[in-house]
């Protein structure tokens, strides 16, 4: 039998509402939720057929006074607010000895890091960050085809990505995206799942230098496009990526000593090439439902509830991936190249 856990949503905006939606399809969570706007929360309640509370108070409060009934008592909880908010809500969770799964990016500053760090490792308490690149399987397959080492050593990533993103979230201008103080902005909405998985890929990012800048999108003063060179140890990084163009596509490649591979998000495959003038060889994958890749992300967390797997993005590698996304603002503020300290935040 599969264990039941009882999962709450904070923050059914268009992300939370996906987590909502896909934790209810694992079968193993039963979903609540927290939402402050009254007509979203009365709306999302109907639609899923779940409880939603107005406040994480009053959430906190019915589970602490109904703590016979197992149904109700929370396991673990998805913090799916703006950005900024997210630290100041986990800290209350985890002292609650609830286990949390962070969207990204993890927060827009490093402020109150250390206190979450430390309580959650005090409590053993399972925190991961949602960077759902991690649970796409052909991503995954590529990564293990370069851990084994088929192609040498990785010396070079590329990434190229861009997409229209008013078509994909028409209500930007009114969300937490026209403001980088609450995670807006292409750095800390969108380059920032790239960062993580190209240090997902080849390691960590050490240095960096970006620029970036306002460039088509209309009713918003945020950077669009980015434009990022790293350094992943001896790996060189670059990364491009704008929220305007027509194509929806993503690409990374990674150069290695002996061979090249690349990532086609929008082809749903990975491939490589071996010998100058040779064809690509395709590693086409089964085509994956929009939802699929949140759904394995929700199994994950759950999974390493119960101690039978690893998360796919933990704290720390969140909390690194936070502080690349800040070196990256500071290097286009201060148009030089930027350091990334190792450790406590």
């Amino acid at each position: 039998m599969t264990h039941r856990h009882s999962v709450l949503i904070v923050g059914v905006g268009s992300i939370g509402e996906r987590h909502l939606r896909c934790f209810q399809t694992t079968g193993r969570a039963a979903v609540s939720f927290v939402e402050i706007n009254d007509k979203l929360r009365v709306d999302i309640a109907a639609r899923y057929g779940v409880r939603g509370f107005a406040s994480l108070d009053e959430a906190l409060k019915e589970c602490a006074d109904s703590p016979s009934q197992q149904a109700q008592v929370l396991t673990a909880a998805v913090v799916a607010t703006p950005a900024n908010l997210h630290i100041e809500i986990a800290q209350r969770l985890a002292e609650a000895n609830i286990h949390l799964l962070i969207e990204k990016p993890l927060s827009t500053s490093t402020d109150g890091l250390d206190r979450l760090t430390k309580t959650v490792r005090e409590r053993g308490l399972v925190v991961g960050v949602a960077y759902v690149y991690r649970c796409v399987p052909v991503l995954a397959a590529m990564r293990d085809a370069l851990l084994g080492g088929r192609f040498g050593r990785p010396v070079e990533i590329v990434a190229v990505s861009g997409q229209h993103f008013p078509t994909y979230r028409p209500a930007y201008r009114d969300t937490y995206y026209a403001d980088r103080t609450t995670g807006g902005g292409a750095i800390q909405d969108a380059l920032t799942h790239v960062l993580n998985a190209g240090e997902w890929l080849v390691g960590p990012i050490e240095r960096l230098v970006a620029d970036a800048a306002h460039q088509v999108i209309e009713g918003v003063a945020v950077e669009d496009t980015v434009h990022v060179l790293a350094r992943h140890d001896k790996v060189m990084g670059s990364y491009s990526l704008n929220q305007h163009q027509a194509p929806n596509e993503s690409t990374i490649t990674i150069i290695c000593e002996h061979g090249t591979v690349r990532w086609e998000s929008h082809a749903n495959r990975w491939r490589w090439m071996i010998h100058p003038d040779e064809p690509w060889h395709d590693e086409p994958h089964e085509p994956q439902p929009r939802d699929a890749a949140f759904i394995t992300q929700a199994l994950r967390f759950l999974d390493a509830i119960e101690g039978h797997r690893p998360l796919p993005c933990t704290l720390d590698e969140g909390t690194q991936t936070l502080k690349v996304n800040l070196a990256a603002l500071n290097s286009v503020n201060l148009r030089e190249w930027q350091t990334i300290e190792r450790g406590s935040p």
